[in-house]
């Protein structure tokens, strides 16, 4: 078998004590394997769960041609008849009307018409819809210009959508509310979903107390674990919340191996530094399996990727992937958008797309040490010319979650830069569609 710290001894760049991020975010994803079990759910239960087959069109979409537009339904070789008179209007009888889900079933000869609706089927042999407003009607007779329209203009063909057969929508979409109305236009009431990820998740500190639970001295409250389960039910993923472990052996134990034994995932925040008291570190070397401790990275260095067992030891029991994350509360943010939700999004079976980035004039100078990427909290706006601007949100300090609220951005600092002048550009990551 082989391990996490083999396979990452092997990755460009690699080194446990200061793991560039883009060498983490390769090995993480290689070792984040897709969940295999499929379900079966109703298509008003499929939002933002993710396909795990193609869905197969089972007829064209649309069914039959159409018309595009309220107007008149006639065939094209009218406009042929009327060019080779020398003609400039059109002069056509109403043989009759079609609506949507009532068509016109008569024959329309070439000098005859049908009054159409939107969506309408097209009457038999017509092939082309003139628009009402360009149209004069007198009794059942109706003129229109012979330039205004061209053959087959405003007629929607049968499968120009779908055709049957093709796909639809391919496995690992996240399933949004536009697919949802798709496959409902292919009478599927049913679809294939991966089974929902599960997560694993608990704060690590003597210090740390939940919400309700008096503070003692030198205590604070435990936000973190509330931040997880907020981040994970956007990637509607699984949370099990297994509340605060204290700062000893033997609790932290339990807390790896319960979650071990019942998620996919483990993520846990504090306790994965240098401290007297982070004991993960050691507990992991015992029955765990670690690709790399420390990260090059502001804010997030400490941060740890590996496997856990429930057993006693590597490769006994029932495995999950590990995520030991920082315990400030800025770093938890940063480091699960970088490091971690990729992988949750693959593991889910979904296919991750890349977050955009924009580039952004800085508005101020921001002081950079080259050796580690850094992503900083800022604001970004759009000035009068297109042009996007982006002014950090003061203090960046990986305790201060304030700046996570009052911020709309990350300044992404790339390993190689140092510091950034005022008006240089700088590459920025958009929360929304992020967070």
């Amino acid at each position: 078998m082989t391990t996490l710290n083999e396979f990452s001894s092997c990755v460009a760049q690699y080194d446990p004590h200061a793991l560039p991020v883009t060498a983490a975010q390769a090995i993480v994803r290689e070792w984040a394997t897709p969940v295999t079990a499929v379900e079966r759910v109703p298509l008003h239960d499929a939002l933002d769960r993710v396909l795990a087959e193609d869905i197969i069109s089972p007829g064209d979409v649309p069914a039959h041609d159409n018309s595009a537009m309220d107007g008149y339904a006639f065939r094209g070789t009218a406009l042929a008849a009327a060019a080779a008179s020398d003609s400039s209007t059109v002069e056509l009888t109403v043989a009759g009307k079609a609506l949507a889900g009532h068509p016109f079933s008569g024959a329309v000869a070439v000098n005859q018409c049908v009054r159409v609706m939107t969506g309408a089927s097209m009457p038999a042999d017509c092939d082309t819809v003139v628009p009402q407003e360009l149209v004069t009607r007198t009794g059942d007779t109706i003129r229109f210009a012979a330039d205004a329209v061209r053959g087959g203009a405003n007629r929607r063909l049968a499968g120009e959508d779908l055709a049957r057969g093709s796909a639809a929508l391919l496995a690992g979409r996240i399933m949004r509310a536009s697919d949802l109305g798709l496959i409902a236009s292919l009478g599927i009431a049913e679809v294939p979903v991966r089974r929902r990820l599960r997560v694993a998740f608990f704060s690590t500190g003597d210090e740390l107390r939940s919400l309700g639970e008096p503070l003692d001295p030198g205590c604070v409250y435990d936000s973190n674990r509330h931040t997880l389960f907020a981040m994970l039910r956007r990637l509607n993923i699984d949370p099990l919340d297994l509340g605060v472990v204290r700062d000893q052996p033997a609790a932290l134990e339990a807390a790896l191996r319960s979650a071990a034994a019942s998620a996919d995932v483990v993520l846990t925040s504090g306790g994965v530094s240098v401290g007297e008291a982070d004991f993960t570190k050691q507990l992991l070397q015992t029955f765990g399996d670690v690709a790399f401790w420390s990260l090059a990275m502001r804010p997030g260095r400490p941060l740890a990727f590996g496997r856990v067992w429930s057993g006693e030891r590597p490769g006994v029991g029932r495995p999950a992937l590990f995520f030991g994350l920082p315990g400030n509360p800025v770093a938890v943010m940063v480091t699960f958008y970088q490091i971690v939700r990729e992988a949750l999004l693959k593991m889910a079976g979904a296919t991750p797309r890349p977050v955009p980035v924009l580039q952004a004039a800085s508005r101020e100078v921001i002081r950079k040490r080259a050796g580690r990427t850094e992503f900083q909290r800022g604001v970004a706006e759009r000035d009068a010319h297109g042009q996007w601007h982006v002014t950090p949100t003061g203090s960046q300090s990986s305790g201060v979650l304030s700046s996570m609220s009052e911020a709309n951005c990350f300044i992404v600092l790339d390993h190689a830069r140092s510091d950034i002048t005022a008006g240089e550009s700088v590459d920025i990551m958009l929360f929304d569609g992020l967070i």
